[in-house]
């Protein structure tokens, strides 16, 4: 049995479309009784990552070439986003390290030409100096504008991605 714990933080809906695309990918590439896949808005994360996980994902959406922040919330909160007042920087701040733990790392963002910064390496990275020792940066899904919608085909590659994470963890590889 491997377990996935999907951590995310979303604001205008698209990295909460994307976690659930991925968690379906991952649901889709496993044997039936292969383990549980749990989604959770980072609102509602543990902050002890118990010990039936097996792989942890962590998602969000990069605002100001990282992470989001209470200041870049704020300013989403202002163009009609859901902010709450906490995302997954502030997660990572308070989450106990479990070395060994695989991790990987999402985002979204906006898809436009060399824009620098990604919130998945700025999380994987956060998470590494943490204490998760095996933190890898994932995949970056694209949005079109702030608010989105996501690009097309992005729900797919999600799932196709989970699909493969799937493969991973069912091989122990993590």
């Amino acid at each position: 049995m491997m377990n996935v714990l999907i951590v995310h933080e979303s604001l205008f809906g698209n990295t909460h479309e994307i976690a659930s695309a991925i968690a379906e990918g991952l649901r889709e590439g496993r044997a039936p009784d292969a383990g549980d896949v749990r989604l959770v808005h980072v609102a509602d994360a543990p902050t002890v990552i118990g010990d039936d996980v097996d792989l942890l994902l962590v998602g969000g959406p990069t605002h100001a070439f990282s992470m989001t922040r209470p200041q870049t919330r704020q300013d989403a909160a202002t163009q009609g986003a859901a902010a709450p007042r906490d995302g997954i920087r502030e997660w990572i701040d308070v989450v106990t390290p479990r070395t060994g733990l695989p991790v990987v790392t999402f985002d979204t963002r906006i898809h436009v030409k060399m824009l620098p910064g990604s919130a998945a390496s700025a999380a994987a990275k956060a998470l590494r100096h943490r204490g998760f020792d095996r933190a890898e940066r994932g995949e970056t899904f694209w949005v079109h504008g702030t608010p989105g919608p996501l690009e097309p085909g992005e729900l797919d590659r999600a799932r196709e991605w989970g699909t493969t994470l799937a493969t991973r963890v069912s091989h122990g590889v993590g």
